[in-house]
């Protein structure tokens, strides 16, 4: 299934897609929860399956012109991890890492498939990273390694926008990777059942204009998926709908010669295969107020 948010009346709604259709999970049942993750603690995701099965196509609406929200809004946790592609941790000179290095980001950064993300007034260095994301469907605390997937309802994607000489200020990345919607997140949340165990083997690219910049794999990690569910849980309970931003592979701006940074009137995509492309314009701050 492709499990989406998007606005109605003003609200979170949540939809399944088929095609370019779209089933109304709230039209269908008035008391389905307004966000995925509060589906994924209740358990009720099979059962909205199973209500979905049979709409006919009447009863859904066309995807286009819907305002995509991110699919999980408000994560509970969102978990980003870097330098975990061997070839971008090379790029930018960095020594291999020997344990994941994870840091966060909050809710406010986030923009959905089609929104705006914007370049702050305070740094040029609007740097583009395009990822996988990874989303916990099932709460869980010193998960072994083996087990992590069945903790795993499906994938979407991310651009992870940083603000690299913000970054660079001080040991850790928070204000570098926390700027105000500079975080894509979607366009839909994959369930898993429809990829490859841990989503490996994927093709991963993100284009600047319609160019290429970065071209990858998904089983290039340097830690998969079930490594990162494992480190982390040992950390902390992870909940229904946290997301684990799982790294870049190379060809970020940042490691260019001439370096190349997003700017307003940029438009990026970020496709990964058997998930579909999640693409945001690119504005400056003061247009968004």
């Amino acid at each position: 299934m492709r499990l989406l948010t998007f606005e109605k009346a003003g609200r979170p709604a949540l939809g399944i897609a088929r095609g370019e259709r779209v089933i109304d999970l709230g039209a269908l049942d008035p008391d389905t929860p307004a966000d995925w993750a509060a589906v994924f603690a209740e358990g009720g995701l099979e059962r909205l399956r199973g209500l979905a099965a049979n709409v006919p196509e009447e009863q859904t609406v066309p995807r286009d012109g819907l305002h995509l929200l991110p699919p999980i809004p408000a994560p509970p946790k969102i978990l980003c991890v870097g330098l975990n592609y061997m070839a971008h941790a090379q790029e930018t000179g960095s020594r291999l890492p020997t344990d994941p290095i994870f840091f966060t980001r909050f809710p406010s950064t986030l923009v959905g498939d089609g929104e705006a993300m914007v370049c702050p007034r305070a740094s040029e260095q609007f740097d583009y990273e395009g990822e996988l994301v990874a989303v916990i469907g099932r709460e869980g605390r010193h998960i072994p390694k083996e087990r992590a997937l069945e903790h795993v309802v499906g994938y979407s994607i991310f651009n992870d926008g940083s603000l690299r000489d913000f970054q660079k200020k001080g040991r850790q990345w928070t204000l570098g990777k926390n700027f105000d919607a500079t975080g894509g997140f979607g366009p839909e949340i994959v369930t898993s059942d429809e990829l490859p165990a841990a989503a490996s083997g994927l093709s991963i690219q993100t284009r600047l204009n319609g160019e290429v910049v970065q071209d990858g794999r998904t089983d290039d990690l340097i830690f998969d998926i079930p490594t990162l569910i494992a480190t982390a849980s040992e950390v902390m309970t992870l909940q229904p709908g946290t997301i684990i931003v799982t790294g870049t592979p190379p060809g970020v701006g940042m490691a260019r010669e001439p370096q190349l940074w997003m700017k307003a009137g940029d438009v990026v995509s970020v496709t990964i295969e058997g998930i579909g492309t999640l693409s945001n314009p690119i504005i400056d701050e003061h247009v968004a107020g």
